[in-house]
């Protein structure tokens, strides 16, 4: 009997201390990539000189042309596919939510690994959309593995 209250003691104990040091790393772990105001400006900046013209500037798109960037599940989900349309471009005839839009985009990859970044960044936390950002080291996962053959 003794040695199951000791052995039950020091699994107890055990149990206090792994719930300590993970419970800090749980809540890291989980905020997502916060968007400063200045990758927001930066973000901006390049939105209007390369996006604008198609998405337009509330970022509505053009109705079976060029796709809204509100609330949309490629702006909204997957980071790797959103940075893929930036570096890679998009056909024609792209089904996205339920609707098509024929107008191509073309890929993006001049833009740098930052560019890109706050590029994604402001779309992901503009036009009714709030999200986490998209880091650097996420575009240059990417672009890497575009560029293997």
């Amino acid at each position: 009997m003794k040695r199951i209250l000791v052995s039950l003691l020091i699994l107890a104990a055990c149990s206090i201390r792994l719930s300590a040091q993970t419970k800090g790393k749980k809540a890291t772990a989980a905020k997502p990539q916060a968007v400063t105001a200045a990758v927001m400006a930066s973000g901006k900046k390049i939105y209007n000189k390369y996006c604008l013209a198609c998405h337009m500037a509330d970022g509505g798109g053009v109705p079976n042309m060029n796709p809204p960037l509100s609330k949309t599940s490629y702006v909204l989900g997957d980071k790797t596919r959103l940075i893929k349309v930036i570096l890679n471009g998009l056909a024609t005839g792209e089904e996205i939510d339920g609707e098509t839009y024929t107008n191509v985009m073309p890929a993006h990859n001049f833009l740098t690994d930052q560019e890109v970044s706050d590029v994604l960044s402001f779309v992901r936390n503009s036009f009714e959309n709030k999200t986490s950002g998209i880091s650097v080291q996420e575009v240059k996962a990417v672009r890497a593995k575009s560029t293997k053959k």
